[in-house]
């Protein structure tokens, strides 16, 4: 028979020294941990104090060793990411340098629950105790994890509340159509004493520039590259000018005195995590907030432009990717498929050779058809351009006849700004019944489809009447360069190809070339 077994209990007490019952019991080394998340007076004294505080507290002790304050200022309690002291804390107490760690209070220790928890079990798990003053709590005690949960969870829905409260207050001033914008890294303006927009003459420079290249045909990267040689620095300082940062500023309204408030929006209140505002919230767009940079014709000129590099789309059904490389890039255009002509290089036995070619013969194991357009070799290319040029020069009078019936067309702008006027007021009406629906609480979806809709023909609109002033400008200039008597001695010359050709088409046995202007000239060859 097994005999009953024997049970002795061991009483939980304080270890002492291995040396010996004679020896002195070591001193449990405390740390405090203090916080204040905003960076105001009030609370840097609040900061102060509980330094002192905690100082004189843990040295008042005989038991305890002092082993430290870890303190953060103007901090959040929602993450821990950025609490360098806090992180540091929990290092030492991972080495072995801490054994009790007192702060204030559950919230000043964190107000993420998952934080919290995770490192309390941490250093639980290390037999660290954490003592939360306020609350009355060790995390070594048997009630103190389940207390812990509870407190930990009020303090996480205290600071959802408060970030609900700053949300409010933040949508408040975008409805008033308060503009507050970091200026750190916001090439062009400053912030003046009141917190408005101020331009700044040197970085408004740049901006200008940026969109003055872009309009003149540079893309992204030689635009970047210009800068970059110029030893000019992007707003926040940096030495590489990325197409993403040129983007930015080609799109941002800020440019032309507007400002579009709530662009992004925060989803998650403990990682601050923010996502582009796809309808999740409303927007606010403010005009004429500050003062323009950009003039709005050229900003919607740039628009305009970015949609046309966009979509290239050639008669074949195949999309195209815009190049500047060239002046003829992208505007030369295959009479048989309608594909676009591509510059290559060919390498042969008596050296280098520079055509032109329809992309669906360079790809035509990809292609669709069997096209049986010619090569064009660039010299002959560029010659045809000079004829083009010339032939305008030579049938002077019909050429200038064309011209002012085209030009008389392009500034007629009277029926498009009549339907624009049309749009803008059924605009305006269609806002206030948003505003007053939204108010008496109704259901307005169906108004904002039709904002939508209406918003997009504005801007339809506003694109056909700049469309009409910047073909009457190229008529005009067209017309003042066709008087200078050198005009049949021109050459060929990339900026004159960018500034008055639209589009060339390549038969056969000829090319029609397409001015800006509206006119057309075949050449034979």
């Amino acid at each position: 028979m097994i005999p009953m077994p024997k049970i002795t209990m061991i009483p939980a007490r304080a270890r002492t020294s291995r040396a010996g019952e004679g020896a002195a019991r070591p001193k449990q080394r405390v740390a405090a941990y203090c916080r204040v998340s905003t960076d105001t007076d009030e609370q840097a004294t609040s900061y102060e104090a509980q330094i002192e505080h905690y100082t004189t507290y843990i040295q008042s002790n005989p038991a305890w060793a002092f082993a430290g304050i870890y303190a953060d200022e103007g901090i959040s309690g929602t993450s821990t990411e950025k609490r360098e002291d806090f992180n540091r804390m929990i290092d030492d107490c991972v080495a072995g340098k801490i054994d009790l760690v007192i702060t204030k209070s559950i919230s000043r220790f964190a107000r993420n629950t998952l934080d919290c928890l995770k490192y309390i079990r941490k250093l639980k798990a290390q037999g660290i105790a954490v003592f939360f003053e306020k609350e009355n709590i060790n995390t070594l005690d048997a009630k103190g994890e389940i207390l812990l949960t509870i407190m930990a969870s009020l303090a996480q829905q205290e600071s959802q509340s408060l970030s609900q409260n700053v949300r409010m207050g933040i949508r408040y001033r975008y409805q008033q159509g308060k503009v507050r914008v970091c200026t750190t890294r916001f090439l062009g303006y400053d912030k003046g004493p009141d917190g408005e927009l101020v331009i700044n003459p040197v970085e408004a420079k740049v901006v200008k520039r940026i969109f003055r290249e872009y309009l003149e045909g540079a893309s992204y990267s030689e635009i970047g590259a210009g800068l970059e040689a110029d030893g000019i620095r992007t707003a926040a300082g940096g030495a590489k000018w990325r197409a993403g940062t040129l983007i930015k500023i080609l799109t941002n309204e800020k440019y032309i005195g507007d400002a579009l408030l709530q662009k992004t929006v925060t989803t998650d209140f403990l990682s601050k995590r923010r996502v582009k505002n796809k309808g999740l919230v409303p927007q606010y767009y403010v005009e004429d907030d500050h003062e323009a940079i950009i003039p709005k014709e050229l900003f919607l000129q740039v628009k305009m432009e970015m949609e046309r590099r966009a979509h290239i789309e050639t008669k074949t059904g195949k999309r195209r990717i815009y190049s500047s490389k060239y002046a003829l890039s992208s505007i030369v255009y295959c009479g048989h498929c309608g594909d676009l002509f591509r510059r290559i290089t060919w390498q042969k036995p008596e050296g280098k050779r520079i055509v032109w070619r329809c992309l669906s013969r360079i790809h035509k194991k990809k292609a669709a058809i069997n096209c049986p357009a010619r090569t064009l070799p660039e010299a002959l290319l560029h010659d045809i351009v000079v004829q083009a040029v010339r032939e305008m020069f030579l049938a002077h009078d019909d050429t200038m006849h064309v011209l002012a019936q085209n030009l008389e067309k392009a500034i007629d702008t009277a029926s498009v700004q009549k339907k624009l006027e049309t749009v803008r007021t059924e605009l305006a009406k269609t806002q206030q019944n948003i505003l007053q629906d939204a108010q008496s609480g109704k259901d307005i979806e169906a108004l904002a489809d039709k904002l939508d809709i209406l918003k997009r023909q504005e801007t339809h609109l506003e694109g056909e009447a700049i469309q009409q002033k910047e073909k009457a400008a190229r008529i005009r200039e067209m017309k003042a360069y066709l008087t200078q008597p050198a005009v049949n001695e021109i050459t060929y010359d990339e900026k004159l190809v960018r500034k008055f050709i639209e589009k060339i088409t390549v038969y056969d046995d000829r090319c029609v070339v397409r001015f800006k202007s509206g006119v057309n000239a075949t050449v034979v060859g």
